[in-house]
Parts: C-alpha cells; structure tokens; sequence
C-alpha cells in the first residue's frame, strides 16, 4: 500500500535497521522519491494495525531479502524536508533499531536500488540522507548495548 506521502496531514511513521558486521553496517540506496539516489538504513513505513517490530521484520524483507531480530531501539528520528515555500512536503517519525541478521539472503528488492555492506571509513564517500550519519555513528559507539 503506497499512499501519497507527500503533505502529509499527519507525521508518516517509519522504522529503520542498524546491522553491523564488524566495521561494516548494512546500506539502502533509495530507489525511489523522496530523496531516489540517496543512501540510508534500510526500513519504511508501518502499516495501520501492525506492530513495530513487525514492520521492522517486514520492511527487512521486502527492500533486502533478510530476516532480522530487532535488539531494541537506538534512537527515535524525525525528518521534515520542506518545499521551496516552507511547507512540510515530507514529514516522517523514524524509530531505528539496532538489529541482527536471522536469515535470509541479501538481495536488494522493493524500493531500494542497492542493498550493501559499507565499511565505516566508506560511509563519507556516499551521499547520505540527512542525520542518518549521526545516527550510523551513534549505533557504532552504543551497538555492543543490544544482545
């Protein structure tokens, strides 16, 4: 279900996964508007009716193949991009979770264009949604937190 997202009359709710693999975490490229080209954690939105974690676990899937444990929350993230006269065009709620893989195959799949291991060092070289960085850093210090 992909409702217009656009001016939204309400905040949107997202939920994003942090999986790290030694000194590499997983990344999205966006394949599709907003922000198409950009890179940032896998995720989307939750559904009415559906639980967070199993949003998490579905989004998981459906964009890269893999199953996922949710380890609990890092951090709860709002994005407002505006239009050229100031209004909300996108506004978005995300809840990010520091995750593990449980199975699956990596693959990317629904609106991602690539799906890839990135090494930290790697991370400045890509074009990166906006705050995501902040928050990719702030699950390399605190991920040791979630078992």
């Amino acid at each position: 279900m992909k409702e217009d997202r656009r001016y939204p009359k309400h905040p949107l709710l997202g939920v994003g996964a942090l999986i790290f693999d030694g000194d590499r975490i997983l990344m999205a490229e966006r394949g599709g508007e907003p922000l198409k080209g950009w890179w940032s954690i896998p995720g989307g939105l939750v559904e009415t009716g559906e639980a967070l974690e199993a949003a998490l676990r579905r989004e998981m899937m459906e964009e890269t193949g893999l199953d996922v444990k949710p380890l609990g929350v890092l951090q709860i993230f709002e994005r407002i991009i505006r239009d050229p006269q100031g209004a909300a065009e996108y506004h978005y709620v995300l809840i990010d979770y520091v995750c593990r893989i449980a199975g699956g195959t990596l693959r990317a799949g629904d609106d991602v264009s690539r799906a890839e291991w990135v090494r930290r060092r790697d991370l400045k070289q890509l074009k990166i949604t906006e705050g995501t960085l902040a928050v990719i850093e702030k699950g390399f210090r605190e991920r040791r937190k979630y078992k």
